[in-house]
């Protein structure tokens, strides 16, 4: 977010800047720290902004912006293609018994990108390799393109809420151990954004709703019909895809914001 305020000798501070600023240069103050002994625990970089960009504001004595004043700091990451797999799909491509082994916890928690990865083929026998798989397992198989990935393949697949998949295409998935054949769930995923309960009132939305996320920087681009969903157990964070992140351009330091 780009936040300004005025000192009372009316020179202009960039408030975004002095966070940013002082959330990269803190580590550089510490020596001889075990960086992995600590990583596990580190928040995550927007909560720590947050925190200071509240607290910021706060010293200043200066009202707290919208975005500024949530109750969570708003998270926006790009979903690369992946799939979601049955533990009955991961025996079939590794082997029975097989469990999905951790590469990267994913900002929501216990969600996480696995190490192992698939080959996809598509109608024209076209293929992309390196499909991630991201875990726990689930109830059904999925995978989730972005249009531009489908077209290369040779897919028509629909856009769908996640879960969605009754009447999508299938596809064969390739892994070490063998095939596995899906029936249907090809998809590119609606965009969405994952509320807690608190976040959901203080955007004044529910489960289900559709609401838009305002990106500026250079690219600047609103993307309407933003699916609501909303769970406990949700941390605030909005999916978009490649082909919509590479559009607007999007950057760590991008400024976006969620309208209802």
């Amino acid at each position: 977010f780009t936040l300004f305020c005025r000192h009372s000798g009316n020179n202009l501070v960039d408030v975004e800047t002095f966070c940013k600023i002082n959330v990269d240069e803190a580590p550089k103050s510490v020596k001889n720290v075990h960086v992995m002994a600590v990583a596990a625990s580190a928040p995550h970089r927007a909560v720590v902004e947050h925190m200071v960009r509240q607290a910021v504001y706060s010293r200043l004595g200066k009202p707290l912006p919208r975005t500024a004043s949530a109750p969570n700091p708003l998270v926006v990451n790009i979903s690369a293609r992946h799939c979601h797999l049955t533990p009955e799909a991961v025996e079939a491509l590794f082997g029975k018994g097989h469990q999905l082994q951790v590469h990267k916890w994913l900002y929501q928690d216990g969600q996480f990108a696995a190490k192992e990865t698939v080959t996809l083929i598509g109608p024209r026998s076209r293929v992309i390799s390196n499909l991630r798989i991201l875990g726990p397992c689930r109830s059904l198989n999925q995978v989730e393109l972005a249009y531009t990935d489908a077209i290369a393949l040779g897919f028509e697949i629909p856009l769908r809420a996640s879960g969605n998949i009754k009447g999508t295409p299938g596809g064969m998935l390739m892994g070490p151990a063998g095939f596995f054949e899906m029936p249907d769930g090809v998809i590119r995923a609606l965009r969405h954004a994952h509320l807690s309960p608190t976040d959901a009132d203080f955007y004044g939305v529910k489960h289900g709703d559709m609401m838009k996320l305002k990106i500026g920087g250079e690219c600047s681009i609103v993307l309407d019909k933003m699916l609501c969903r909303v769970d406990p157990s949700f941390k605030l964070e909005v999916h978009i895809d490649t082909d919509e992140g590479n559009a607007c351009n999007l950057q760590p330091d991008t400024p976006v914001d969620l309208i209802k």
